[in-house]
């Protein structure tokens, strides 16, 4: 099976491009839209629709592998990648990938995304081509091999087959009420990320934000299913750092303090400031994690900001500089990186969260859940899109497919012969 050609189509994102420095500096609401002029370089307003490109992969049975390029949501915030330029990815992926697919061998996830997306002139190419490419070749993978991606996966990484599902995390957007009821209805295991990315949500002394942790916490419990205690993660977008200051003291008090307020719950807090680059974030992190884990604290602190690549991620970790990494699919680039960037964190005993972004599509969304799948990662995030019902049923329809078609697979292995005509047995869903 050989790449004979590359077919690019222009598309968009499931959210929005958003300036995350305008915004943390107050920029107003008005509807949807913020008011005032752009901080961030690239940027042409404070909120933009979200662009993607698809990249298809033109195989010699006349199958075509698509993936999808584009951006996270606040891009060229804390050390990631310029805004995703549609223009420029189609200029390099005719001039760079379209030379060098008709080599690769596709029968190797691994290989070929060595041979397709080594580095131009020492330089590598940009974060959102790889991510796009790596999709079609993951794809390219599994069809030459009459397997599903995520067996692709284990087979370059020497992986067992898995047999469990991933649980799945959902984020709220602004709707932080409404969408939670939503999560809870439907069982969602990890919730509600909360958007806490201005001082107006984060409030004096973070008085706002509790409330809201509070808040959560008691909607689980009055309206969810007997025994439904999922975990809580919030994204605070840098504000206890931002609010208090940047003593790693006493973000690890507000931390507990946060924890003490919904003791029954496991807490993850996702970016409680940012240090400015990343060995600062390293250092400080790690004195963070020292004292909650010191205090036995029920909370867990989640890195974003500042871990971007797979270097970055294989800093934290060795450092145990976090509790759980968000490996934000888009900014390490590489599915292959993704899947290494999982292994790196099991090794070192941090949490892997495969993330990502609302900015990306159902494509990108399905290839993540089959890497998480064959990595076993620790959570997977509902996306794309601040929608919540449209993630979870991507993602979470996704694994299920998923888990049936393995669970088939492995029941082959053990009793072919009783087994050449089954049906796809049942799959106990979590």
């Amino acid at each position: 099976m050989k790449i004979i050609d590359i077919v690019l189509a222009p598309g968009t994102g499931a959210f929005f491009y958003d300036d995350q420095a305008a915004i943390r500096a107050g920029a107003a609401q008005d509807g949807f839209l913020y008011v005032g002029g752009p901080v961030t370089r690239g940027l042409t307003a404070i909120r933009t629709p979200a662009s993607s490109l698809s990249i298809g992969l033109v195989l010699s049975d006349d199958t075509v592998a698509w993936g999808d390029m584009m951006s996270v949501q606040y891009s060229g915030a804390g050390g990631r990648d310029p805004l995703f330029n549609a223009h420029v990815m189609s200029k390099l992926a005719e001039e760079v990938v379209a030379p060098r697919v008709g080599a690769a061998d596709i029968s190797s996830f691994l290989e070929a995304c060595s041979q397709v997306l080594a580095p131009v002139e020492g330089k590598r190419l940009p974060l959102a081509l790889e991510y796009g490419v790596s999709q079609a070749l993951l794809r390219a993978a599994a069809h030459a091999g009459r397997k599903t991606m995520a067996e692709a996966v284990c087979d370059s990484f020497d992986l067992p087959l898995p047999s469990r599902g991933v649980p799945i995390y959902a984020q709220s957007g602004d709707a932080r009420e409404i969408n939670v009821d939503k999560m809870i209805l439907k069982n969602v295991d990890v919730l509600p990320h909360g958007l806490i990315n201005s001082r107006q949500k984060f409030g004096v002394g973070g008085q706002t934000f509790l409330a809201y942790v509070e808040w959560v916490a008691a909607r689980t419990q009055k309206i969810g299913r007997p025994g439904y205690r999922p975990i809580l993660h919030f994204d605070v977008y840098g504000w206890i750092g931002l609010e208090m200051g940047l003593d790693p003291q006493v973000i690890a008090d507000f931390i507990c303090r946060v924890a003490d307020t919904v003791p029954d719950f496991t807490v993850n807090i996702e970016s409680p400031g940012d240090f400015g680059s990343t060995e600062a974030q390293v250092e400080n992190y790690a004195r963070i994690v020292s004292i909650l884990d010191g205090r036995g604290s029920n909370a867990r602190i989640v890195v974003d900001e500042r871990c971007n690549t797979l270097d970055d991620i294989r800093q934290f970790a060795e450092a145990r500089a976090t509790h759980l990494v968000q490996i934000k699919t888009p900014d390490v680039g590489s599915l292959a990186d993704t899947a290494k960037a999982v292994l790196i964190c099991k090794q070192n005993r941090v949490g892997a969260y495969v993330g990502g972004s609302c900015t990306e599509t159902d494509l990108s969304a399905r290839a993540t859940v089959h890497v998480s799948v064959a990595t076993q990662a620790d959570m997977m995030l509902a996306k794309p899109g601040m929608g919540v019902d449209e993630g979870i049923s991507i993602v979470g329809n996704e694994q299920s497919r998923l888990l049936a078609l393995l669970a088939r697979t492995l029941a082959l292995r053990e009793e072919p012969q009783q087994l050449q005509d089954a049906v796809i047995p049942k799959v106990v869903l979590r």
